[in-house]
């Protein structure tokens, strides 16, 4: 018994493997310290979003939450990633945090902070401008992964997350 649960564990690497590549295949660090790896949200909806502490646009930290709480046993998975690319951010990943944490109870995962935009981009960000044909130019913006990891939509700062726009496209992709 236990060699045929080897045999079939290994049979379904390359299936779990192929479920997880391009796109997702990237590993970060979340703002405390812990591992995330993308492809664990793998065949879920990803609301990925570039996040800054000090902009104007930091009270749709409230709405991102507030989509998190109601969707997330529909699958829906938000991820936030801090960055100073536009002057905005605070200085260390405990400071956003807490920030986070304090101002706005935010408990959806953010990664430690890094750069979105332009060459120093991390590849993940790299990879979803190339996808969907636009790249961050301010802090909020939206990038909403389908379930298949590849299909890509692209809202800028000024959409709110919880937005006809959004919506119209998150809802369909829920359990």
């Amino acid at each position: 018994m236990k060699r045929l649960l080897v045999a079939l564990a290994l049979l379904a690497l390359p299936t779990l493997a192929q479920a997880c590549s391009g796109l997702l295949n990237h590993s970060y660090t979340s703002l405390q310290g812990q591992p995330v790896n993308l492809c664990d949200f793998a065949g879920r909806p990803i609301l990925v979003v570039n996040t800054a502490s000090k902009c104007g646009y930091t009270p749709q930290f409230e709405k991102l939450e507030a989509l998190h709480k109601r969707y997330q046993s529909r699958g829906l998975v938000v991820l936030g990633f801090p960055s100073n690319d536009f002057n905005q951010e605070l200085a260390t990943n405990q400071e956003i945090a807490q920030f986070c944490k304090l101002t706005y109870f935010v408990e959806f995962p953010m990664i430690e902070k890094g750069s979105v935009t332009g060459s120093g981009a991390n590849e993940f960000f790299k990879q979803l401008a190339a996808a969907s044909g636009t790249a961050p130019q301010w802090n909020f913006h939206k990038y909403l992964i389908a379930p298949d990891g590849k299909t890509v939509h692209s809202f800028g700062t000024r959409v709110e997350p919880d937005s006809r726009e959004v919506m119209s496209r998150l809802l369909p992709m829920l359990k």
